[in-house]
């Protein structure tokens, strides 16, 4: 039993469902970077483009997550904004090679940011800089500032570096992962629970 399965039980939390979406442009690798943190026995071996969105769940022994994976061709973006109610995480997924969609996808990251049931809420956001292994891949530091992360003041988030075709970055995500589950219990405790977070996450460090 791991630490926040324990904590759950510890402070007799049902089983609740996190709501995660994944974003990002199309061919940044959102459906590989999700099959990949799915257990072995359900990864696939063909991944194609997603239309429109697909729906994939994940378990804990006390928490259950459902991540809507959204298409990011242009016809389909206009999409997103009828599920930012439903989530309680987001994942945005970055091409670190297509410099030349950089501007594109910080308009549609912006665009996210400032949308009504998005902005006043305080809903964690992991990053990946994805395709680092590509020669001309640029650093997540440099995506970091090409997308202004350092403006989002009232959001937790990170970003990482990944290939998820060969699921590297992938564990410092998983990492994110466990302080969204420390985020989502600390939702629900108020004061006491921010109490219990912050020391749970000094010891994690």
């Amino acid at each position: 039993m791991g630490l926040f399965d324990k904590l759950a039980g510890w402070l007799g939390l049902k089983k609740k469902e996190v709501n995660v979406l994944c974003l990002g442009l199309d061919n940044s690798g959102k459906t590989t970077i999700i099959n990949q943190l799915k257990p072995s026995n359900a990864q696939t071996q063909d991944i194609v483009p997603t239309i429109g969105f697909s729906i994939e769940k994940f378990k804990t022994s006390s928490l259950s997550f459902t991540v809507f994976d959204m298409s990011g061709q242009g016809r389909y973006r206009n999409l997103w904004e009828h599920y930012y109610k439903e989530g309680q995480a987001i994942i945005f997924v970055i091409d670190s090679g297509d410099k030349l969609r950089m501007v594109v996808a910080k308009e549609e990251l912006d665009t996210l940011l400032n949308h009504p049931d998005i902005k006043h809420r305080r809903i964690p956001i992991l990053f990946f800089a994805n395709k680092m292994d590509l020669r001309d891949a640029l650093s997540s530091v440099k995506v970091s500032q090409l997308l202004c992360l350092e403006n989002i003041k009232d959001k937790p988030w990170h970003i990482c570096a990944s290939d998820a075709l060969k699921g590297e970055g992938l564990q410092e995500g998983n990492k994110f992962s466990s302080c969204l589950a420390l985020f989502h219990i600390e939702m629900h405790l108020g004061i006491i629970g921010r109490i219990i977070v912050v020391k749970l996450a000094l010891v994690v460090k």
